[in-house]
């Protein structure tokens, strides 16, 4: 049996199942679910990746990590979609988790029951450390949960939360480097008491 047919079938075996990948922005989330979505397809199975319609920063149809590596998906306004569009697969992706509705929770698990392997990327926290929106369910009732981490560009420590550098109390605001960095606990503290200190 040749390399590839062994990891065919190793995946295949690995069916119904919850993972995600969370952690701050240009954390590199994004670039490994499209990883993960890419070795499925590389290994013949049916890959349907879904993402939130708000979010078209880079593409209105693909999602696109930072590093611009892309792959087509469905842009939705409501995870309740997932479940009509996601027949006859073998693989459902999910990016930008954080943006859908806490339905997205038990349209997870209804796949995972279905014999489905389900890959959701998000944001676990918002700009003031508050876990995000369905994230935190998702995380628990996750298979695997992957963090990963971007580098503070303050001090070169793990980062810790995506620190919003512009003006503006919504919790969703659709941004970039010009909008968000990624800092480290304590740097993004003293970045908090520098602000306070400003406004003083």
């Amino acid at each position: 049996m040749n390399r590839y047919s062994e990891y065919n079938q190793m995946e295949m075996a690995r069916k119904g199942r919850i993972e995600v990948v969370c952690g701050s922005m240009f954390s590199g989330k994004t670039e490994e679910l499209i990883r993960r979505l890419k070795r499925a397809k590389f290994a013949h199975q049916k890959v349907e990746i879904f993402k939130p319609a708000l979010d078209t920063r880079y593409s209105e149809q693909e999602v696109v990590s930072h590093d611009s590596n892309h792959i087509l998906s469905t842009p939705i306004e409501s995870s309740a979609s997932i479940l009509l569009l996601a027949n006859d697969v073998d693989v459902v992706g999910i990016d930008e988790a954080q943006f859908f509705d806490n339905d997205l929770v038990d349209v997870c698990a209804e796949l995972a029951r279905r014999g489905i392997r389900v890959i959701v990327a998000g944001l676990d926290m918002d700009f003031r450390t508050t876990p995000f929106g369905p994230m935190p369910a998702l995380m628990a009732i996750a298979d695997e949960v992957t963090k990963v981490h971007a580098i503070c560009v303050r001090c070169g420590n793990l980062a810790y939360v995506s620190h919003r550098i512009v003006e503006g109390e919504k919790q969703v605001l659709l941004g970039e480097k010009a909008e968000y960095e990624p800092l480290c606990r304590e740097c993004y503290y003293a970045a908090l008491a520098e602000r306070e200190e400003a406004n003083k």
